[in-house]
């Protein structure tokens, strides 16, 4: 019996779940048919169903250029460099968004444990998990896949955001 009432409850969860994520609209919307069409077979298994790569083989992991990277679906401005560090874990880590509403944060209850999954704000894509074991100042650790992100080279830090955010519109 009690198994039952488990059973029923994670079920209730589920749906409420389900049903919250269609609630939430996103600015770019595209069909499955064009998200399968503009990525390829792996970002779309990523970004759009909610997969991972492999730990050290994504092409950020071990990336140290200056400039912004971007979501690979829509050119969000998602992390600039100067928030990028190595966490040791395989996966391109930051201690914060390029700007505040870049990003979604929503619980994901997956693989018998709770985190907290991160989204692109602007298409609703899947990027990766927030940690909050970090480096200093937010003592946080955005853990991102490589194949959902775009490098754009260039000058990058807090000036630089600081400008982009006073950008009407932002």
């Amino acid at each position: 019996m009690a198994v039952l009432a488990l059973a029923l409850l994670w079920l209730r969860a589920s749906r409420s779940r389900a049903q919250e994520k269609d609630v939430r609209s996103y600015p770019v919307q595209k069909t499955e048919a064009e998200w399968k069409a503009q990525l390829t077979a792996e970002q779309f298994r990523i970004l759009r169903q909610k997969g991972t790569e492999r730990a050290f083989t994504g092409g950020f992991h071990d990336h140290h250029e200056s400039g912004r990277y971007l979501c690979v679906a829509c050119s969000q401005v998602l992390f600039d460099s100067t928030s990028k560090f190595d966490s040791g874990t395989g996966w391109p880590s930051f201690f914060q968004p390029f700007r505040l509403g870049s990003l979604v944060e929503e619980t994901d209850r997956s693989w018998g444990m709770t985190r907290v999954e991160v989204l692109c704000a602007n298409c609703g894509g899947h990027l990766g998990h927030l940690f909050r074991d970090g480096p200093r100042p937010t003592g946080l650790r955005y853990c991102i896949n490589s194949a959902c992100l775009r490098f754009e080279p260039g000058s990058a830090g807090p000036g630089e955001r600081q400008q982009e955010e006073a950008k009407p519109g932002k």
